[in-house]
């Protein structure tokens, strides 16, 4: 079996058609990532995009590069199939959720394509197609509405909007959605925004209203308030930053604080996500996955984890639609739906890359 011979960290940057505002005060403007290539003795590369978000995981391109120069010699000389020793160095270093994430993906499309085979070759679907969402940001209505026209314009059903900060505000954005979307499914996200004491009346007008669920309503430690909270059955309740990784999993599964688990691959690789998946099946919770703002290439590998077994609801695919380009010819979506036929006849694009590499 061949080893994990060398890295290279390439930054890269595509601007948005428009910024994209969440929590208290966080905004994105532009995907200011990396692509991250691993290569085995035998020269085969893997690729992964490093989703650089100081304000969700504190990792800037520094801390990744310095995290890199940290485990690489950890990592050096492992086989690429001995996913028990990669993980050991993995997880001996805490945090750093986008590097390690991007890590694993680009180890395990490496060690894929040493097998001569691709990673949706090696990640064999459980279905053929899967409902697809699109993240509305927090903006003036107006602004929200025309992103909404542009991605049902490209075939997206599913909807879900960033709310939390103006009760009144936030149910005349989602009635107007309604009226100018009668087929669109929406749900909410509140990204911890809101507090114990007024969660209950958010979510009761948000069920008024027809929502599907509501992600992370509390802050984190709120733990006991989000079990109260689930226990109340207003609507089904998301987990994301409370659970994003194995261990604050089976936390939240042994609390029984959620319905639906948000897997994000960017942050927990395919190794985590498989076995969050497993654990969340295991205990009857359903499942999305769910997007941290990549480009069509990010989108792509996440969206090959959306095909397993136990992903039950619409996943977060389509962000790329926000981006100013990109390097993965992403397919079209078809009245709601990312086909698995269309997807893996995608490759990466060279020459498109180097447009964006810095």
């Amino acid at each position: 079996m061949p080893t994990l011979k060398d890295f290279r960290l390439i930054p890269f940057r595509i601007p948005l058609k428009a910024p994209l505002r969440w929590g208290k005060a966080s905004e994105l403007g532009a995907l200011e990532h990396a692509l991250l290539e691993v290569e085995l003795s035998d020269g085969s590369l893997g690729r992964a995009e490093v989703a650089v978000r100081p304000t969700i995981y504190g990792e800037t391109l520094g801390s990744v590069e310095a995290g890199l120069r940290y485990l690489w010699p950890r990592l050096k000389g492992l086989e690429a199939d001995d996913q028990e020793a990669i993980r050991a160095v993995l997880e001996a270093f805490p945090f750093n959720y986008g590097l390690k994430g991007a890590l694993d993906t680009a180890i395990w499309e490496a060690w894929a394509r040493s097998e001569g085979e691709e990673l949706h070759q090696v990640l064999k679907p459980a279905k053929h197609r899967v409902r697809v969402a699109y993240i509305l940001g927090l903006g003036k209505e107006e602004e929200v509405l025309e992103d909404a026209r542009v991605a049902y314009g490209a075939g997206v059903r599913v909807f879900k909007v960033k709310v939390g900060r103006d009760l009144k505000g936030d149910t005349a954005l989602l009635t107007r959605l309604k009226e100018a979307f009668p087929d669109v499914d929406l749900y909410a996200d509140a990204n911890e925004a809101l507090s114990p004491g007024e969660a209950e009346r958010y979510l009761a007008a948000w069920k008024e209203l027809g929502l599907l669920y509501v992600e992370e309503p509390l802050p984190r430690e709120e733990v006991e308030a989000r079990r109260r909270l689930r226990e109340r059955k207003i609507l089904p309740l998301i987990a994301d930053d409370s659970a994003m990784t194995p261990r604050d999993l089976r936390r939240e599964l042994l609390l029984d604080t959620f319905d639906v688990l948000n897997l994000k691959p960017a942050r927990t690789g395919v190794t985590w996500t498989l076995e969050m998946l497993a654990l969340a099946r295991e205990k009857g919770k359903r499942a999305m996955v769910g997007s941290q703002a990549q480009s069509s290439f990010g989108a792509y590998q996440s969206a090959l984890l959306a095909f397993q077994q136990g992903v039950t609801e619409p996943s977060e695919l389509a962000f790329h639609l926000k981006a100013e380009g990109g390097f993965f010819p992403f397919p079209a979506f078809r009245e709601g739906w990312l086909y698995w036929d269309d997807l893996v006849e995608g490759r990466f694009d060279e020459a498109a890359f180097a447009r964006y590499a810095l």
